[in-house]
């Protein structure tokens, strides 16, 4: 492992120490893949990781960042659970990720890899998810890792 990677370890393991998870984001995966936040740290807790696509950066920060509050706090995420968000319009069911390790590359550098995680999928503005009948966004914008 080369120096800067050694480096960026310490500076997230300190974020962790102090804030108690971080976030990072991932402009795009693959060829084509949609932009992508998710949560580390959270595993020190024996929690799942969030994985959050189909938004910017600052909103997804914002979101994630309000899960894992929660998550600090004494709440259990788990697969089929809805959770509304205190600042915005959209829900969310979370949803298992067969496998993190593609997505979640530091959280699984980080800890027991591959890491235990949850798609935060989000309903679009007139309350549809992307399972559903009548979503209005682009397919690829939140791509569904899991069932």
């Amino acid at each position: 492992m080369n120096n800067t990677i050694l480096d960026e370890d310490d500076r997230t393991w300190e974020f962790i120490r102090i804030s108690g998870w971080a976030v990072r984001y991932v402009e795009g995966w693959a060829a084509e893949g949609a932009p992508y936040g998710y949560t580390v740290g959270l595993s020190a807790l024996d929690h799942p990781e969030l994985l959050m696509f189909g938004f910017g950066e600052a909103n997804t920060a914002v979101m994630l960042d309000e899960l894992a509050e929660r998550v600090l706090g004494g709440e259990r995420l788990h697969a089929g659970k809805v959770v509304a968000f205190d600042e915005r319009i959209h829900r969310a069911t979370l949803v298992p990720v067969p496998d993190s390790r593609p997505y979640l590359v530091d959280a699984n550098r980080l800890f027991r890899s591959p890491v235990p995680a949850l798609q935060v999928v989000t309903d679009d503005r007139r309350g549809y998810f992307p399972w559903e009948e009548g979503y209005s966004l682009p397919v690829g914008r939140q791509p569904l890792l899991g069932q």
